[in-house]
């Protein structure tokens, strides 16, 4: 049976799981608009927010999905 994850404590601060994927998401979407950057690309993406914000929920579906909660 599938349950949900509960709230991360890290000490007396609770943060639901979603927030720590979507901070992932977002390192991942940098590294790779970088990555792209750096070998030429970025001259072909016409809105960079646009095209970072669209990788930060294209990873945080990845890896929301991929994760298995414990």
């Amino acid at each position: 049976m599938f349950s949900a994850p509960h709230e991360i404590a890290f000490g007396d601060v609770f943060l639901p799981p979603l927030l720590l994927v979507i901070a992932i998401a977002y390192a991942c979407a940098l590294l790779t608009a970088r990555g792209l950057a750096g070998i030429g690309l970025h001259r072909v993406i016409a809105a960079p927010a646009l095209f970072e914000l669209s990788l930060t929920a294209i990873y945080t579906v990845l890896i929301g999905t991929f994760i298995i909660p414990s």
